[in-house]
């Protein structure tokens, strides 16, 4: 049987969160992953460098998508995706499974972000926010999957994506 795996990428404040928790819920058999809670598992005074906490979050989505997927589950991924996609498409291809992989990179104009951000009371994620927001959009391998939130309705954006309009990766 066919499984999908849905990974949205993008800035602080383009609404990761929402969508992904609203295209979980409309899928019939699904699981949600979140990136930023692997990454809060790191506690204590030692923390990695962040390259290899960034390596070891990635391991951990890539073994926990393969679980669910073994098991039957359809995966959506929240975090943010700079240069790990080509790997983390490896790593599922490698499984055997008939898989089909969605990627979305979600965008909105900057003023939009910064009110975003500013509205839930994190002004000081604005600069980074608006840096990954300018790395994404310029990197010529996610200009097939950009999507814009600035002015669409968070359920209109689960509809698409869950009906598959738009964001197939290779």
């Amino acid at each position: 049987m066919a499984r999908y795996v849905y990974i949205i990428s993008g800035p602080c404040g383009v609404g990761k969160s929402t969508i992904t928790k609203g295209l979980a819920c409309k899928l019939e058999k699904a699981v949600l992953i979140e990136g930023d809670l692997i990454s809060a598992m790191f506690v204590g005074e030692e923390q990695p460098p962040w390259e290899e906490k960034l390596s070891i979050v990635w391991q951990n989505l890539s073994s926990l998508t393969k679980n669910f997927l073994r098991n039957g589950y359809d995966v959506v991924i929240d975090y943010v995706v700079e240069d790990e996609m080509e790997w983390f498409f490896r790593e599922l291809r490698q499984t055997g499974f008939d898989i089909t992989l969605h990627y979305y990179v979600l965008r909105a104009d900057p003023e939009v972000l910064i009110e975003r951000i500013t509205k839930r009371g994190d002004t000081d994620m604005i600069p980074r926010s608006l840096e990954l927001l300018h790395l994404l959009e310029n990197k010529e391998e996610n200009a097939p999957h950009l999507y814009d939130t600035t002015h669409k309705d968070p359920n209109v954006i689960i509809e698409e994506i869950a009906n598959n309009i738009t964001g197939y990766y290779p």
